[in-house]
């Protein structure tokens, strides 16, 4: 007696081998057998004929790390297959919180539960440690699984605060100790978000010195480059370099090359990555399939008004001196304002031009460009994210086409509904798997085997997730059953809460949260460890 069948599917098992009429047993949090099962009996049985039975699409790129808690049906990842996230990505993490590190604006404005399901009395996060964070996710178990990478950005503003400076010997080695700290209690490794406060005023010997401690635990190294523009080629070489050095494994997040006078670079990106791994370096790269970029809107403020993070962009914006010196800088800036857009905001005023461009919200305010932007960083406190649009899809296709990139989302999750439903995300957020299968297919030619192989084992392999990613007998239950002909993303940048279609059943570790449009309440995700 197996506690689930699924009968009568086309098995892709995830290897890129052709799909094979099959049946499948699952038992406890494993799969337990595969082939012909016709005599055999469970306590429930899918029919999934004239369906797909897939391993479960693994998220190589995700920043659900707080809303796992707050949401932990994850609405918007289960709709796509994904049964595993790897999130702590581009410098920033839940934990370690010491010090003056603080979470991201929006993490930190929810409420989160305590270790003894407490109802939390103020917002903001009721963890400091890996430790702590961990044993809130076993007390709330997500319906999906997630790795917890340690974000350079939070482990250094926890010692050195956010100043624009190097750290000194002493506080790199206080950073060695906490990173150790954190990886021992079950970080998977450490990123680098190095366009981003404070991290961006690390030399490179501060992250050669952390790379070498991360791979000395056996860990992982991702990084979002110090440019994914005009210093591409250098920043990529920076990547390469700690991997000579330290022979650690490592990502490139969100591979792109970002702004029309970048996009000659992609020929010498994929050459300068190519070589590498023939060389034996172990580097992968993953990719959202949108055109478009998203982070906070502040990312656009000059130097002089940014170093110090979230307490200096407001003393700027609330000096009538320094805020007008903004306001003509932005207006005088060389960017076309049409191609950055307003997503997701908090005040009121804000929200009212989600998803406009930064030039239909000047005329809806009757403002400048730079008087606009400034009125709603200030209004949301830097809270306000934003969507960049300066990528081509020639390049996009030339990038999914490496046999070694990998989809991510670059999103946290979301819903429609409660406290994730009231922002305005990126439509990544709903629809990455689906569009990344879609343009494998349907415009790269490969084959359904073989794409599924790029959104399962492949990640699973660079990331060294044990047993799962394939299904065979023993490995993890994780897997879904879906119909590729109506696996489609039906979020746009205007309206982007929106689920995707195609995706029947969803099983985690044996538990089956998604069930032909329905969220179980089944959850059994957990956080996975090294």
């Amino acid at each position: 007696m197996y506690d689930f069948i699924i009968k009568s599917g086309t098995v892709i098992d995830g290897t890129g081998a052709q799909g094979t009429l099959a049946d499948l047993a699952i038992s406890g949090e494993r799969i337990a057998a595969l082939g012909d099962l016709s005599t055999a009996s469970a306590g429930e049985v899918i029919d999934a004929s004239g369906q797909i039975v897939a391993p479960g699409f693994i998220d190589a790129h995700a920043h659900s790390d707080t809303y796992l808690l707050l949401e932990p049906d994850a609405p918007s990842k289960l709709t796509q297959g994904i049964t595993t996230e790897v999130n702590g990505q581009c410098g920033g993490s839940s934990a370690p919180r010491l010090g003056k590190a603080r979470l991201p604006s929006d993490w930190a404005s929810h409420f989160y539960p305590h270790a003894k399901d407490e109802k939390s009395l103020e917002p903001g996060p009721t963890w400091t440690t890996v430790a702590e964070y961990r044993e809130l996710l076993n007390g709330h178990p997500p319906a999906i699984n997630t790795i917890q990478f340690i974000g350079h950005n939070t482990l250094r503003a926890g010692v050195t605060g956010y100043d624009p400076r190097p750290a000194t010997p002493e506080e790199v080695k206080l950073m060695q100790q906490r990173l150790e700290q954190a990886l021992d209690e079950g970080g998977w490794g450490l990123t680098t978000g190095l366009l981003y406060q404070p991290g961006k005023y690390a030399t490179g010997d501060e992250i050669e010195t952390l790379v070498r401690t991360t791979a000395k635990a056996g860990g992982m190294y991702g990084s979002h480059i110090r440019s994914e523009g005009d210093k591409l080629l250098e920043s990529i070489e920076e990547v390469l370099h700690l991997i000579e050095q330290t022979g650690i494994h490592a990502q490139i997040s969100h591979l792109k090359t970002s702004g029309a006078n970048n996009w000659h670079k992609i020929d010498a990106v994929l050459e300068t990555l190519n070589h590498a791994r023939n060389k034996g370096f172990q580097v992968h790269a993953d990719r959202y399939p949108y055109l478009a970029s998203g982070t906070d809107l502040d990312i656009i403020l000059p130097e002089w008004a940014s170093a110090g993070g979230r307490d200096k962009i407001l003393a700027t914006l609330r000096d009538p001196l320094t805020r007008a010196r903004l306001e003509t800088e932005l207006d005088n800036a060389e960017r076309d304002w049409s191609q950055v857009m307003i997503g997701g905001g908090w005040a009121p005023e804000v929200r009212a031009v989600s998803g406009f461009t930064a030039t239909e919200a000047a005329r809806h305010f009757n403002l400048s460009v730079g008087k606009t932007l400034c009125r709603i960083i200030e209004l949301d406190e830097t809270r306000t994210n934003a969507f960049f649009f300066g990528m081509c899809e020639a390049n996009l296709l030339r990038i999914l086409s490496q046999p070694w990139v990998m989809p991510g989302s670059d999103a946290s999750l979301r819903a429609p509904w409660g406290p994730l439903g009231e922002d305005h995300p990126h439509p990544r957020a709903y629809g990455t798997m689906p569009r990344f299968l879609s343009l494998l297919t349907q415009k790269l030619g490969l084959s359904l085997e073989r794409a599924i192989e790029r959104m399962t084992r492949l990640p699973a392999t660079a990331f060294g997730i044990k047993d799962r990613g394939v299904l065979r007998v023993g490995a993890f239950a994780d897997l879904v059953v879906f119909k590729p002909e109506t696996f489609q993303d039906k979020a746009t940048y205007a309206q982007p809460h929106q689920f995707s279609t195609g995706i029947n059943h969803v099983f985690v570790n044996g538990s089956h949260p998604y069930q032909e449009g329905r969220f179980t309440g089944k959850r059994r995700g957990r956080l996975l460890t090294r």
